[in-house]
Formats: structure tokens, C-alpha cells, sequence
């Protein structure tokens, strides 16, 4: 007699680690592209753009940010009426033809173009990955793999600077930036191709009533000794009524959105603002070999991003380890207070002329922090806080607010490094570390009170 394994209590097989992998190449890009237009920016006004405008320097950082809040919304919503699998292959396949355009149409406007419609295929990534992972995981594991998914974005972060180092060492001369455009064309054709051989999410399956093809995939990824356990609930949360953004206000949940939303705003400061433009602020504190050649600079400026980068995957590796272990709002909390303890470490530094490893050691605890706390809670909180019926319209706008205070970081930094420089700079991600930490603490510990925080990792 066969034996059969629930999929929602049995152990990590092959076709686990293969979603997980599959899926959190999604992440892995969205980070690189983001890295990517870091490096490119100081080389686009070497080479051939000399006079670019504060307000034209924000808008090429922001543009990618303002595809992925559309992306998000426009795949999400395609995704629950068409199916997953279809937008998860066009996904990496538009971002493939996008960066592939904006090598051949290298000015300005085509750049913007390409990656606003980079963007969108990110976006859409964002959407989709963590529905297929959180979906195929047993009940044990799924917290711990949505994590790990997002730690992929610090591999792609690190990964991305150190070959565009490595290119740009190699070719020697600024005007070829557009190039590398071409490492995320392989890097997108890669999942692409990855995804090509794959199958449709067995809970938009189940929630469209198609009860033995979401079997059959069930077999597909795990085996065919599996079954679908407790994924029949899915169906009945489907059929819950719709948490519309006005329910969500009628419903008096201001405090669960300003602790979701606003402290996620504060983070994409750190995360995308100071992130896309730490290339920059490299050269703009100094903390780069002096050359002769502003070229030198720049590469020197991408050789540090690099090793800054390293410290992004220590972060996330620790937030992983404490994610289980200790209560999410403290996790969050001390993790922005003790970013911006690196930042002010930084500030000291530059302000004293302290020796430049002084402050790159604050740069890489201010990162190791940020992405142990606030850059990996953010993604878990909202799904503990909001109530089943109104979870996805929860986690939407708190994602939503988050992504308003990234786009607005990126915006507002050229014009802050033209009115106060690197200082103004710091002082101000400073200033949004302490707000969000303080909000999280003080309403956090009254929204997800400890003892309610630890029945819940308990049952997941």
C-alpha cells in the first residue's frame, strides 16, 4: 500500500529548493537592476551628459521604482484573473527585451524608457514569487523560505556590483556604461529559460475551482506520492470578501497602517535611496584612493560598493536566524536604531577626517542592520498583522506607502547633495531611521503585543 506525505507537514525535498530557487530569482534581480543604476549613473555623467540636472539625475534613479509600484499592481491583478504561470514567464522575458533596447538605445529618454518598463517586469516579479513559494512550502518552513527569497536581493546586489567592477576595470573607459545593460539581459534570460519548464500555481488552480489539475501540480512539483493537505483552505479564504482599500479605512485600521506602511517608507530611504546612490556618495565623502582620473574614482567607488554589498547578505543572514527566534517588533525596532548608529559612525567619520576604513566600517553596519531588521520585516509584518479578509489589501498598501517613500528617497537626494552635500544626506537618513524605529516600537508593541506575536510563529 502506498504511503502518502501531506504536503503541509512533510520534509524539504529536491522540488522545495527548486520553487525556491525558481522564484527568488525574482528578487535577485530587482536588486541588481537597482545596484546597476547606481553604478551607471556617475558614468553617464562622465561620459557623454556632463550637465544632467538634479531633477534628471533622480528621475533615471527613480524611474525603475516607479515601474515596479505599477508592475506590482498591473501583474498582480492580471495574475488572479489569467493565472501565474503565464506573467511569470513574462515577467523576466520583458525585462530581457527592455534591457536589450535600452543597449541599443543608450540617450536619455530611451534609457528611462527601458527601465521604467524594467521595472514593470520587477514589479511583477515582487507580485508573484512569494505567492509560489509561501504556497508550496510545508506549514514548518514557509516563514523562513519567504525570507530567504528576499535575501536573494542581497546576493544580487553584491553579485552585480562586483561584475560590473570587474567589466569596467577591464574595458577602461566610461563611454561603454551601457554595456552593462547586458548582464541583466543574461540575467533575465537565465530565469526566463528557468521558468520555461515549470508549472501554474496549485492555489490559483484550486481558487478557480480546477481542484484536480492544482493535484496534478501538486504531484508536479513534489512528487507523486503527494497531497494537498490543508491547501483546500485556500479555496475558502478566496471566496472571504474582498478587503477593498475603503473597507480597509472604514474598518478603523489607521494604526495598522501607519506601523505597516510608514516605517516601510522610512526603510526604502536606506534601502533604494542611500542604495542607488552609494556609488556617489562614495565619491562625495571621499571614501575612495585618490586618483588623478575621475574614472579611477568611479571604479574605485564600485570596487567599495561591492564589499558594502557583502555585508547586506551577513544582514540578511542574521534577520533569518532571529526571525524565528525573537519578536518581530523588537527585531525591527533595533534594527533601524542600530542602522542609524552606523550612519552617525559614518557622519563622524567624514565630519572628523577619521581614516576612510572608520567610515566604510559604518557604512557596512549601518547595511548589516538595515537588512537584519526593517529590510526583511517589513516583507513579514503585514502578514501578521491584518486580519485574513482584509490581508491582501493590507499588505498591498502598506507595500504601496513603502515604495512612495523609496521613489521620493531617490528623488530627493540629488537635489540633497546639491544643497548640503553627503552630510544633508546622511543627516536626513538619520532622521527617517529614528522615525522608523520609533514608530515601530511605540505602536507596535500595542497592535502585535509579544504574547500574540509568539501564538503566531507558533502556529505557522
Amino acid at each position: 500500500m502506498q504511503k502518502y506525505a501531506d504536503m503541509d507537514f512533510m520534509p524539504l525535498r529536491w522540488g522545495h529548493y527548486r520553487v525556491l530557487i525558481i522564484a527568488s530569482l525574482g528578487q535577485f534581480l530587482g536588486s541588481a537592476l537597482t545596484t546597476l543604476v547606481g553604478v551607471i549613473l556617475p558614468l553617464i555623467r562622465l561620459a557623454s551628459h556632463d550637465g544632467l540636472s538634479s531633477f534628471q539625475l533622480g528621475f533615471i534613479g527613480t524611474v525603475q521604482l516607479i515601474g515596479i509600484m505599477f508592475g506590482s499592481l498591473l501583474f498582480g491583478r492580471l495574475s488572479d484573473k489569467y493565472g501565474y504561470l503565464l506573467f511569470f514567464r513574462v515577467c523576466p522575458a520583458l525585462v530581457l527585451i527592455a534591457s536589450l533596447c535600452a543597449y541599443f538605445w543608450s540617450d536619455i529618454i530611451g534609457l528611462d524608457v527601458c527601465l521604467f518598463l524594467m521595472g514593470l517586469g520587477v514589479g511583477g516579479e515582487y507580485a508573484l514569487d512569494p505567492d509560489y513559494i509561501s504556497e508550496i512550502m510545508p506549514d514548518k518552513y514557509k516563514l523562513t523560505m519567504v525570507g530567504i527569497a528576499k535575501a536573494f536581493s542581497a546576493l544580487g546586489s553584491f553579485l552585480m556590483a562586483g561584475v560590473a567592477f570587474l567589466l569596467l576595470r577591464d574595458w577602461g573607459d566610461p563611454v561603454l556604461w551601457h554595456r552593462l545593460l547586458l548582464t541583466v539581459s543574461v540575467l533575465s534570460a537565465v530565469i526566463f529559460l528557468s521558468r520555461i519548464r515549470f508549472g501554474e500555481s496549485p492555489g490559483w488552480l484550486l481558487a478557480h475551482g480546477k481542484v484536480k489539475e492544482a493535484e496534478r501540480m501538486v504531484r508536479y512539483f513534489l512528487g507523486d506520492d503527494v497531497v494537498m493537505g490543508k491547501l483546500t483552505l485556500k479555496q475558502e479564504k478566496s471566496t472571504l470578501p474582498k478587503g477593498g482599500l475603503m473597507r480597509l479605512f472604514r474598518h478603523g485600521n489607521y494604526k495598522k497602517i501607519i506601523l505597516t506602511g510608514f516605517p516601510w517608507a522610512c526603510q526604502g530611504v536606506g534601502a533604494y535611496g542611500i542604495g542607488v546612490f552609494i556609488p556617489i556618495l562614495i565619491l562625495v565623502l571621499g571614501l575612495e584612493p585618490d586618483s588623478e582620473s575621475h574614472f579611477t574614482r568611479i571604479l574605485d567607488s564600485v570596487r567599495i560598493t561591492a564589499y558594502i554589498s557583502v555585508f547586506n547578505v551577513v544582514g540578511f543572514v542574521i534577520g533569518l536566524w532571529l526571525v524565528s527566534r525573537c519578536y518581530h517588533i523588537r527585531i525591527q525596532a533595533y534594527g533601524f536604531f542600530l542602522a542609524s548608529c552606523g550612519l552617525i559612525l559614518l557622519l563622524i567619520a567624514y565630519l572628523l577626517h577619521w581614516p576612510a576604513w572608520i567610515a566604510i566600517a559604518g557604512f557596512m553596519f549601518f547595511e548589516v542592520f538595515l537588512n537584519a531588521g526593517p529590510n526583511l520585516m517589513t516583507f513579514i509584518l503585514p502578514t501578521e498583522i491584518y486580519d485574513v479578509s482584509e490581508r491582501g489589501s493590507g499588505c498591498g498598501l502598506s507595500a504601496a506607502i513603502g515604495k512612495i517613500g523609496a521613489i521620493a528617497s531617490v528623488m530627493l537626494i540629488p537635489y540633497l547633495l546639491h544643497l548640503g552635500g553627503g552630510t544633508l544626506v546622511l543627516i536626513v537618513t538619520i532622521a527617517a531611521n529614528f522615525l522608523g524605529g520609533a514608530i515601530t516600537w511605540f505602536m507596535g508593541r500595542r497592535i502585535l503585543p509579544p504574547s500574540s506575536s509568539h501564538k503566531r510563529l507558533k502556529s505557522e
